[in-house]
């Protein structure tokens, strides 16, 4: 394996990696879920931009909040003040930008007089560029704030010798990673 790849490699199997790996699967199946939900207001029920984005948002979120808990590997009952609450406060604020962004899509396929699964896609783009970059944002809240390791462990997986293998050599990063582990 190539230098490069050995640290992608080091990186996907990292703490953060599996995380990013997993919320990419949520994010993948949220998508879908508010995607479809969004083609279906605008092209079956000829809704307007803000229900048509608000009730693809929501089925969406529904989505997101069930499996992030996977995602971050939490079990039991949610604890409201800490994961609940901020999770939909975030999702109140995407829904803000995803609403913009979808009534920006209609604007567009309207000013280029698109009509039905046309005036969709346009609308279904535009909402979907939106959700890349919320994605990536609410990513580095839920990694780093909402669902922070809490147990003080921010070790990597990769960062033991087992977990990287005994080919693939220790990074700088890792062997950072170590020092500081053997200190504490």
């Amino acid at each position: 394996m190539a230098p490069g790849k050995n640290a992608l490699w080091a990186r996907l199997r990292s703490k953060v990696g599996i995380r990013f790996i997993r919320f990419a699967g949520v994010a993948v199946a949220s998508l879908a879920t508010s995607e479809a939900t969004l083609a279906v207001c605008d092209a079956a029920f000829h809704l307007t931009a803000t229900p048509s984005a608000v009730s693809s948002w929501f089925t969406g979120a529904v989505v997101s909040y069930l499996l992030s808990r996977w995602a971050w590997e939490r079990k039991g009952k949610p604890d409201l003040l800490r994961e609940t609450l901020p999770f939909w406060i975030i999702s109140v604020v995407v829904v803000v930008i995803l609403t913009l962004s979808t009534k920006l899509g209609y604007a567009i396929a309207a000013d280029h007089h698109l009509h039905g699964l046309k005036h969709a896609a346009v609308a279904g783009g535009v909402y979907f560029i939106a959700n890349c970059i919320t994605f990536l944002a609410r990513f580095v809240i839920f990694h780093y704030v909402l669902f922070k390791d809490r147990r003080g462990s921010t070790a990597s997986v990769a960062a033991t010798p087992a977990a990287s293998g005994p080919n693939v050599p220790a990074s700088p990063t890792m062997a950072t990673e170590r020092a500081a582990r053997a200190s504490q």
